[in-house]
């Protein structure tokens, strides 16, 4: 009924109408026509609260917002490792959007973190595109579920500020698939954002706004994506281009510019108008959507949500370390609290998702009525430590029991809009938290901050405790964590390399005014320190507790399966501690050594799942893996694809903890269309069972040449020292080595073997 109504107003609509409605009328409100009963709809900056601006509205957080909820950053969400946690804030988010009269938030962002140093990373999930994908759907599920739209951005290979709005993201097509569509891709399958955001780059030379093969072949023909894409807020170049490509609603307002391009090119025959058309059915299917269902009498309860915001923020905590179990704290001990961030936390970032807070909760205040000492230690503003702050907090920290050191990034490190340049925390934080553990051996730090640092002071403090970007009632959730009313759970999303320089992307990041080359390829975060068998700070996935885990008993539900099918992999997880607490057990799945078609990770996420558990308590947790837990994307079909083998399933609770083994034979239905010729290689032809099929005789007569059983005619041939020889120079030999190796075949016949294999 929607539809045909929409039809018939667009029907209705001179061609500058439906042009106008393609942009935006402001910064935040889509156009009304109303002479046709079409109304505005606001839109408002996100993901984690609600940056509405009615006034002077900007895009960088530069003017005030409405007094609002900050949520915890998604750097922070991530950590959780709980999409049901996240979706209940989603909700909360959508019946504040329902109060406030707006359309559609804007988030979640997607984008996978390439680099540490990218300035956008606190809101950015993950370095995995299966969790950042769970944790995206879980969050518009919530939000949509109050009829109020999610627009998922930045879409796509948005992986960096620097030369944001021109520079081209030039990565190869598999690397696309495995590492920076996946989130875009469950997200719009399972729960169908209302929009999508587009982002300003370039995808190998062409903007993402005018790229037909991102926005339509991609998102909508192959996804089945129904809404409406909307531009990143100046992210067009050619408005006509974007409209043919499948861009709907240009943000912001243009000033009526681009609207004249629309129509100039559809009265110059060189835009189809029911392309513009198709562009207004979409946007106003939305508009409908939300005015048929909107309930701005819905309460919002800003104190019940800043509690809500602590909550969250305590489950997403990371025990990073726990040297002697000096933590939790003892409620009754002396506590010294060190640095400003104790005082005035940091709990968001720079930039469109700023929030205005109606009230935050620091660690200091939260720790009224405990025995708690504070010393500033530096000075965030002059991002300095005079050295009375530091004798200060020596003192302070001389006197107490244990000392905890509130450090991290601050504001103008880590923004929207421009990158980082290192990844060290400031000199200053450095220098205070190596002299408050040189004055208490119970030294522990607490780290703010969106993205890894380097912790060079790591060997000389007991425990570190990774809050991240933790929302507006952080202090609150770290007092919580801290004296044990809560028990840390969070697991880390992302790698911590002990330095930048080890990062897989340090050479190639930023790129130069062309560009920047994903050389790195799908070797992202994990996949590459585990290939490279390299040394990290903390591995993906890691988090500690104050109590312990047992994993045992993997099993699967079968030792072979086609790629058609599904196996359960199940493990039994065992508080074997005295507290209780929650534990996030993780499955990846790899690739066997010896396997030909494509270089592999060692391993990958393929599913996970956060249980509680009461000392002595034990769970079963079953994962469902498909052929796409073990699929890779093939180049030559453009399509997943799973080769035949053994392929490894690990269980445990990070990627360097890993005590669950066994292993799945696949077989794979699709045969790969492969073309071969006198210079296609034996090795090439055995992994092909028809080739081996058909070549087998002449296979067995070239190992014979070539083996013990006679002697090459050749001296090309040289003189094998070993069957590993013998073999290998069969291997990498093309088979037109047959008629010259005395292989005793006629051409003729070779010519009649390979057009068996190809037919």
């Amino acid at each position: 009924m929607r539809t045909e109504k929409i039809r018939e107003l667009i029907a209705r609509m001179t061609l500058e109408e439906k042009a106008g409605l393609c942009s935006g009328a402001d910064f935040w409100h889509t156009k009304a026509v109303e002479r046709l009963g079409i109304p505005a709809t606001m839109v408002s900056d996100g993901p984690h609260g609600l940056r509405k601006q009615d006034e002077e509205g900007d895009h960088l957080g530069i003017n005030d917002s409405i007094k609002a909820v900050c949520y915890p950053a998604a750097s922070a969400t991530a950590a959780s490792f709980d999409p049901e946690l996240i979706e209940k804030m989603g909700e909360s988010l959508g019946e504040a959007c329902q109060h406030e009269k707006l359309s559609v938030l804007l988030g979640p962002a997607v984008n996978i973190k390439r680099s540490p140093l990218c300035g956008r990373n606190f809101e950015y999930f993950s370095e995995d595109p299966y969790l950042t994908g769970v944790m995206a759907t879980a969050l518009i599920k919530g939000v949509q579920s109050k009829n109020v739209g999610t627009s998922i951005k930045h879409f796509a290979l948005n992986n960096q500020e620097h030369r944001r709005m021109s520079s081209s993201s030039d990565c190869d097509e598999r690397t696309i698939r495995e590492i920076y569509f996946p989130a875009f891709e469950m997200a719009v399958k399972e729960a169908q954002p209302w929009t999508v955001m587009c982002s300003y780059n370039r995808i190998n030379g062409v903007y993402a706004s005018e790229n037909p093969w991102l926005l339509t072949d991609v998102l909508r023909k192959e996804w089945g994506f129904e809404g409406y894409v909307m531009s990143d807020w100046g992210a067009v170049s050619k408005r006509p281009a974007g409209v043919a490509a499948g861009l709907d609603l240009e943000m912001p307002a243009s000033g009526g510019v681009n609207d004249r391009k629309i129509v100039e090119a559809v009265k110059a025959g060189k835009l189809d108008e029911k392309l513009v058309d198709l562009c207004c059915e979409r946007i106003l299917n939305i508009v409908f959507r939300y005015q048929e269902n909107a309930k701005p009498d819905t309460p919002w309860d800003k104190e019940a949500q800043h509690l809500q915001t602590a909550d969250i923020a305590a489950e997403c905590m990371v025990l990073l370390k726990n040297e002697g179990n000096i933590l939790p704290l003892n409620k009754e001990d002396e506590i010294a609290f060190i640095g400003e961030f104790a005082d005035k936390p940091r709990f968001q970032g720079g930039g469109s998702s700023h929030i205005n807070c109606f009230r935050t909760t620091s660690a200091l205040e939260a720790s009224k009525g405990l025995k708690v000492t504070y010393a500033r230690g530096y000075d965030v503003a002059a991002d300095d430590a005079p050295d009375a702050m530091i004798a200060e907090a020596v003192a302070a920290a001389k006197k107490a029991r244990a000392a905890v050191v509130f450090a991290g990034l601050p504001d103008s490190y880590e923004s929207e809009g421009y990158d980082r340049t290192h990844m060290g925390m400031p000199e200053s934080q450095n220098r205070l938290i190596e002299a408050v553990a040189e004055a208490n051996p119970n030294t522990v730090v607490v780290l703010h901050n969106g993205s890894p640092v380097e912790m060079p002071w790591i060997s000389k403090v007991k425990a570190v405790l990774e809050a991240y970007l933790g929302g507006q009632a952080v202090g609150l959730a770290e007092v919580k964590v801290l004296f044990g009313d809560v028990n840390p759970s969070g697991h880390l999303p992302e790698t911590f390399p002990v330095k930048l320089e080890d990062n897989p992307s340090y050479l190639f990041y930023g790129g130069d005014p062309r560009g920047t080359e994903y050389r790195e390829g799908i070797f992202v975060g994990y996949r590459y320190y585990d290939k490279k068998k390299m040394e990290v700070l903390f591995p993906f996935g890691h988090g500690l507790s104050y109590t312990e885990f047992e994993y045992t008993g993997l099993k699967l539900s079968a030792d072979a399966m086609k790629d058609t099918d599904t196996v359960t992999a199940t493990v039994t997880v065992k508080n074997t501690g005295k507290r209780t607490g929650k534990t996030v057990v993780q499955l990846y799945v790899g690739d066997k050594e010896g396997f030909e078609n494509a270089i592999r990770p060692v391993r990958e996420l393929k599913g996970f799942k956060k249980v509680e558990l009461k000392p002595g308590e034990s769970k079963e947790v079953s994962f469902i893996l498909s052929k796409r837990s073990f699929a890779h994307w093939n180049t030559q079909i453009h399509d997943w694809y799973v080769e035949s083998g053994d392929f490894s399933i690990e269980a445990g609770d990070s990627t360097a903890n890993l005590p669950l083994k066994a292993t799945v034979k696949v077989e794979s239905t699709v045969r790969l269309p492969h073309h071969f010729d006198l210079d296609s290689i034996y090795m090439d032809i055995l992994a092909d069972p028809k080739g081996r099929e058909v070549f087998g005789p002449m296979i067995s007569k070239a190992f014979a040449v070539l083996g013990t059983e006679e002697e090459p005619t050749s001296e090309a041939a040289g003189e094998a020292i070993s069957d590993e020889m013998s073999t290998a120079m069969l291997n990498y030999m093309p088979i037109r080595g047959a008629l010259s190796f005395g292989g005793g075949i006629p051409e003729e016949q070779m010519a009649e073997l390979l057009r068996r294999i190809n037919e």
